[in-house]
């Protein structure tokens, strides 16, 4: 949701023609038959200016008829699908079964509802998130963990099963090698940016970029503002602040934003070797978003 909000500041400041946005699918699962991509379908209803206000997923003012009656015969439901949220799901489904590829039908949704952006799956193979929790003999895939167990126990690793042989698309290489600026969305390092950092080739031509690229940090105060990005880098053993996301993206990047309450940090993080600023990052209105979107434009001389 990070992501998605920033995302609808930034539209307010730029064409968004001239935005391409690479979106995780390592959290894609497969509920009664349908191929789902949250990420995906929360960015393309974000720019479509449908998407839910009150859940930040879904559709605005959607209806779960079809939910309640799936449970009636599969058991009670833990993931939400809408009624028209279905129709996204269907139509990707029947589109992959006849060959065709997620960064097409991708661009096909995007279309349907009205989105000018561009927006890419990361890779048009199979990556799926699992979750190992401590006390746990098995990892869980990421919708089992954040949905249907609601993000508890502690997290002791994260597991990106076929990111050594899935690829980047060769539109996400153009759109990282041939951008004016490369910007982090405040969104999970290890889910939702981790799955995108794991293919061949992305660390690399971020590297190569480095000064045109741009993090912003999503744990404010100690803590993310939602989801479990905290617990997480708790349980992974890296210090839950501005400074612990800067370390892990500091070859990366070459500029830093967090928030000014985490002012403190911008020193240590300097110390690494990042340019770093301080500014409000809470995006509670897409005004606050677009102000973010601004601050971190400047920064960048875009």
């Amino acid at each position: 949701m990070g992501a998605a909000k920033f995302i609808r500041g930034l539209v307010r400041r730029i064409d968004p023609r001239q935005l391409t946005v690479v979106v995780n699918t390592g959290d894609d699962d497969q509920f009664y038959g349908l191929h789902v991509s949250p990420d995906v379908d929360t960015v393309i209803y974000t720019l479509g200016g449908v998407v839910s206000q009150a859940n930040g997923w879904g559709l605005e003012g959607e209806s779960f008829n079809a939910l309640a009656a799936l449970g009636r015969l599969y058991g009670k439901p833990w993931f939400n699908l809408g009624d028209r949220d279905l129709a996204t799901h269907l139509y990707r489904t029947e589109r992959l079964r006849a060959g065709a590829e997620l960064t097409a039908i991708t661009a096909e949704l995007a279309t349907r509802f009205g989105v000018k952006a561009r927006v890419l799956p990361m890779s048009d193979a199979p990556v799926r998130t699992f979750v190992k929790l401590k006390r746990r003999p098995a990892a869980l895939p990421f919708q089992e963990y954040f949905v249907r167990g609601r993000a508890r126990g502690a997290v002791e690793a994260i597991e990106l099963r076929g990111a050594a042989h899935a690829r980047p698309t060769a539109a996400v290489m153009r759109a990282i090698t041939h951008a004016d600026a490369v910007i982090i969305a405040p969104s999970n390092p290890f889910v939702s940016i981790g799955p995108i950092l794991a293919l061949r080739g992305v660390r690399g031509a971020l590297k190569a970029r480095r000064a045109r690229v741009a993090a912003i940090s999503p744990i404010v105060g100690g803590k993310t503002v939602k989801g479990p990005a905290d617990k997480m880098m708790r349980g992974l053993g890296h210090e839950v602040s501005p400074l612990g996301v800067a370390r892990i993206y500091r070859d990366l990047v070459g500029l830093f934003v967090l928030d000014v309450v985490d002012h403190r940090y911008l020193e240590p993080i300097r110390a690494l070797g990042l340019n770093a600023i301080a500014t409000d990052t809470i995006m509670s209105t897409p005004a606050r978003a677009a102000a973010l979107a601004d601050v971190v434009r400047r920064a960048l001389v875009v």
